[in-house]
């Protein structure tokens, strides 16, 4: 079996991806769109020692396996990358081969990948998960997210809007939901570059605070705050939403922020939010979930190696369960998966156009696992692997949620 053959069989696939690899051998159509290529042993070897998603990340973000086309395109065209469905004669040669391969080639683990220290969602290890992350570079994301810096599922009004137009109304339908009103008092968990923070004080006369574990998102939304002329009504603190003391706000705002928690945590973390509100008060929880509730909730070993060390995904049923039972009625949730696929897709396509500004802000192996992890994220909500959900819950005033007959949001 000729080394071609070899991985196209080992990540599968509709036979529409052509393979190539480093003997000259060949597998696939010729002509394809995309194709991969199989530039080292070392490719091979990376497959055999952590076959599946993660072995496969590993040569791609080594350079020592290349994408030629678009990484979306490929991606949707290959299979999970599981052996599963061969038959047991081709599984074993194939192991056989790949094993061979794998000792007579040695690889490093790459020093991009992450490996915490501490106990799991800890302060001092969420604060070196978000560093991992966010922490990465502002002018990387200025020119992955555009203008709006914002790090979070858009709202398209049409399929046509803008990344602009969608980000300012996602953020418009978070604060209607919320209710929001001149004088209001609005906290922010997990606020990113401020700008819900700033998009509430703007054009709702909001008292907004936002906090962040990230203290380059903190340092250059508060900046962005003086700019904007909005000291007076907004400001973002680099904490921990454990450690905010203040109480008594009107509205609450969780906007990506979940999906850090951990699901052990979750509870205790909508008891803190509901001690926080007053009676009356909203809370509007925006983040991404697995497709139903019966998953495991620890993300991937790509995502969790290489992305968001330590992301938790629960199903949206969950969610609104611990909604629910930790001080909240539920008064509305609705799925924005589809909007989701399209933030990424805009997202991809701000990557390749500053690509070659990208590689050397924050160099290529880094710059290559961004290429491959917002493709993928793109084709999991593509394919409903992933959801991204809004629950509005309200803290009661004795029976009465201060809420009107119909939503007034469309």
């Amino acid at each position: 079996m000729r080394l071609a053959e070899v991985f196209q069989r080992a990540v599968g696939g509709d036979g529409s991806v052509g393979f190539s690899a480093f003997d000259g051998s060949e597998a696939g159509p010729r002509d394809a769109a995309v194709r991969i290529e199989v530039r080292t042993p070392e490719a091979l070897s990376y497959l055999a020692s952590a076959p599946g998603e993660l072995g496969l990340a590993r040569a791609y973000v080594t350079g020592h396996l290349e994408i030629v086309g678009d990484v979306h395109e490929a991606l949707a065209h290959l299979s999970d990358m599981s052996l599963r469905d061969l038959p047991w004669g081709q599984r074993v040669e194939l192991l056989s081969t790949l094993g061979r391969t794998r000792l007579a080639t040695r690889v490093e683990v790459p020093a991009q990948e992450r490996r915490l220290r501490g106990l799991r969602h800890s302060k001092a290890r969420d604060r070196e998960a978000i560093a991992h992350h966010y922490d990465v570079s502002n002018t990387f994301y200025e020119w992955v997210l555009g203008p709006s810096m914002t790090y979070t599922c858009a709202v398209y009004p049409t399929a046509s809007s803008t990344l602009e137009e969608a980000q300012a109304a996602k953020h418009d339908l978070v604060a209607r939901k919320l209710g929001l009103r001149s004088g209001m008092r609005l906290l922010d968990v997990g606020c990113g570059w401020g700008g819900m923070v700033m998009h509430a004080a703007r054009e709702y006369g909001v008292r907004a605070l936002g906090v962040t574990l990230s203290r380059n998102q903190a340092e250059w939304a508060q900046k962005a705050i003086v700019e904007a002329g909005l000291s007076d009504l907004a400001e973002v603190r680099h904490l921990d939403y454990r450690d905010v003391r203040d109480n008594g706000f009107d509205a609450i705002s969780s906007i990506g922020l979940t999906e850090h928690i951990g699901k052990a945590k979750l509870p205790a973390y909508f008891r803190s939010l509901h001690r926080k509100l007053k009676p009356g008060g909203r809370l509007l929880n925006h983040c991404i979930t697995r497709a139903d509730n019966r998953q495991r909730a620890r993300t991937g070993g790509f995502i969790d190696r290489y992305v968001f060390p330590d992301g938790e995904l629960v199903g949206p049923g969950h969610i609104v369960s611990l909604v629910h039972d930790h001080g909240f009625e539920v008064r509305h949730e609705e799925n924005l998966r589809e909007h989701y696929a399209l933030t990424l897709a805009a997202w991809c396509r701000n990557l390749d156009d500053n690509w070659d500004d990208a590689v050397p802000e924050i160099g290529l192996a880094r710059a290559r696992v961004w290429r491959l992890y917002l493709a993928a994220s793109r084709l999991g909500f593509e394919r409903n692997d992933i959801q991204l959900h809004q629950v509005l819950g309200v803290k009661l005033d004795g029976a009465d949620a201060h809420f009107p007959l119909r939503p007034t949001w469309p």
